[in-house]
């Protein structure tokens, strides 16, 4: 098999992401592995996508510290590469990481992805779910019964009104952005001083407002689907718990939130079941459920993260379900000769 990861930037790549735990695990399966940046893709005068890619020369590797050093210095493999011809390739940028510096970034990718699919290269998640996905208003096409109260918008009388009826009580966030930057908690007593909250968020947009849920308090959950389902392996589940430290509200690793392992118990599995529908229509992959109590948090379709978080408390490999996952949809492809719908083939 043959597969490719399109990153933000491979320089920036860190050994403990998911992504280069899933290529050291493809590479040690036998497989041929290419990673390239989001600005080394290209369309070519003979309608082909091409990318300058960067490869390594062994093929097994101790773990992915080891593969990624080789990848970021002066040995690794360097050629230019015809994304056509992968197999399969996994989007796995962040564009909230480029929405700021290099917002030309944020949906190249996908745009390449949507050419490179007509070929009959797999892409996942799928490139159409993703674009839709763009923004945290995907969100709410989700059923209102797994999702907090919300409001979206950027007049201040609005979240003013809507706090009170949630008891002045409620989370402001942006529309844009990830990992909890420029969340606040309001509480009664913060409420005078709402209005400068509310700046500090609209600054990037729109705002969400949200009810507050005292769950929160214990942290979250996040639980990987993939093909639609909870992602399972020798009877563990991939999943993981964030508790949040000290009075910051957020569980977010590099915000200070810890670890913990998670119990998924029917509340978790029947939100899954829920958001199944949806997940599988637009062709999601591989997704991070973060779960609060009985209510859904957020979805994460850009490269979530933490299966070797899930690994560290499940003493289970995920990575190496994932890529036996593609391995099958590759097969697929070559029983109906790369002829078959990519978002179909996403979650088959």
């Amino acid at each position: 098999m043959k597969i490719g990861f399109i990153v933000n930037d491979i320089k920036t790549e860190e050994t403990g992401y998911t992504t280069s735990r899933l290529a050291v695990t493809a590479i040690n399966l036998g497989h041929e592995v290419w990673s390239m940046g989001v600005g080394d893709l290209a369309y070519d005068a003979d309608e082909k996508i091409r990318a300058r890619a960067l490869g390594v020369s062994k093929k097994k590797y101790a773990n992915s510290e080891a593969y990624l050093r080789e990848l970021q210095s002066s040995k690794a493999v360097q050629t230019r590469i015809t994304v056509d011809d992968l197999d399969v390739v996994l989007l796995r940028n962040d564009p909230s990481t480029d929405a700021n510096t290099r917002p030309w970034a944020t949906s190249a990718a996908i745009q390449f992805g949507r050419i490179a699919m007509r070929h009959g290269v797999i892409v996942l998640n799928d490139p159409n779910g993703l674009a839709r996905a763009a923004s945290k208003m995907y969100f709410q096409t989700f059923p209102e019964e797994v999702r907090p109260k919300t409001i979206i918008t950027r007049d201040r009388d609005e979240i003013k009104a809507f706090a009170k009826e949630q008891n002045d009580t409620i989370v402001l966030k942006p529309l844009q952005g990830s990992g909890g930057e420029s969340v606040f908690l309001v509480r009664k007593d913060d409420v005078p001083n709402l209005n400068q909250m509310i700046d500090a968020v609209s600054r990037s947009g729109y705002v969400i407002a949200q009810e507050y849920l005292p769950a929160a308090a214990e942290g979250d959950m996040r639980l990987f689907l993939m093909n639609g389902q909870p992602l399972r392996h020798k009877g563990k589940y991939a999943a993981f718990r964030r508790v949040r430290t000290g009075g910051d509200m957020r569980s977010n690793i590099h915000a200070g939130g810890k670890l913990q392992k998670a119990e998924v118990d029917g509340t978790a599995l029947r939100i899954a079941e829920i958001v199944r529908p949806r997940i599988v229509q637009d062709g999601m992959f591989l997704v991070g459920l973060d779960i609060v109590g009985d209510k859904l948090m957020e979805i994460n379709v850009f490269s979530p993260g933490g299966l070797g978080s899930a690994q560290k408390f499940e003493g289970v490999n995920f990575n190496q379900a994932v890529i036996h996952a593609l391995e099958r949809k590759v097969q697929y492809m070559e029983f109906y000769r790369r002829n078959f719908d990519n978002v179909e083939m996403s979650t088959l």
